[in-house]
């Protein structure tokens, strides 16, 4: 077994487990798009980003990828990883404004403007597609082609793939397939519509995302006393 810090907890996971792995076994939601039970790890959406480390020594990495390790410290929802989440889910809205998952991790997250120029790309290059294809399905008849800008989900020669099946799992797994619901021409970028109420602890705390209930966390009764008072 191994022994690490999470949020300031102390908790114990088996070797070769991931931080993604620990955190959700600890209850601690961490978001991602690329990542999918049965799937091999990707880490290309960068949304399950955490810090490790301390002080100097501090870095951020993709924690569907990263090993849990002896005597790790990381923090899941520190304000600066909340803050890197919020740039990240600004350009995937950049990229595909019309997906619903997208769209509902913005009201998450509190994002309410893309700062970016819209591109409708109608994908994020998670490579959902491609591994499900690839791994479960037993057919690769997708893959990546070019680089950097160019880089894009098709099929060999752009043409009809004779190995694929129709099977219909790309879409399935696609994250950004399900259309927003206002429908395909949608009135804003930003929909906002289903905005969630954020906890107050990292206004007070910069160590964790709150997890407790109401009558547990100590910020909500300090909060209702001052305004009491």
């Amino acid at each position: 077994m191994l022994t690490l810090r999470i949020n300031g907890i102390v908790v114990q996971v088996e070797e070769g487990w991931t931080i993604l792995e620990t955190a959700n076994f600890y209850g601690i939601d961490i978001p991602t798009l690329c990542h999918h039970d049965g799937l091999s790890d990707y880490g290309a959406c960068r949304l399950c980003l955490v810090e490790i480390g301390e002080g100097k020594n501090a870095k951020y990495v993709s924690s569907c990828t990263y090993p849990a390790q002896e005597g790790l410290v990381v923090r899941t929802h520190s304000k600066k990883v909340n803050d890197y989440r919020k740039l990240i889910i600004e350009l995937m809205l950049a990229r595909c404004p019309s997906s619903k998952t997208i769209q509902d991790l913005a009201s998450k997250y509190g994002v309410t403007k893309v700062r970016f120029k819209i591109k409708n790309d109608d994908c994020i290059l998670c490579g959902l597609c491609v591994r499900i294809c690839k791994e479960q399905m037993m057919a690769g008849a997708i893959d990546f082609v070019n680089r950097g800008k160019d880089r894009k989900i098709t099929t060999p020669f752009d043409i009809k793939s004779d190995v694929c099946r129709t099977c219909g799992a790309c879409m399935y797994i696609c994250p950004v397939c399900q259309l927003r619901c206002q429908g395909p021409e949608p009135p804003g970028t930003v929909c906002g519509g289903c905005a969630n109420l954020q906890p107050t602890c990292l206004d007070h705390y910069d160590d964790a995302q709150c997890f407790m209930s109401e009558t547990a966390c100590g910020t909500c009764v300090r909060e209702r006393i001052k305004k009491e008072v």
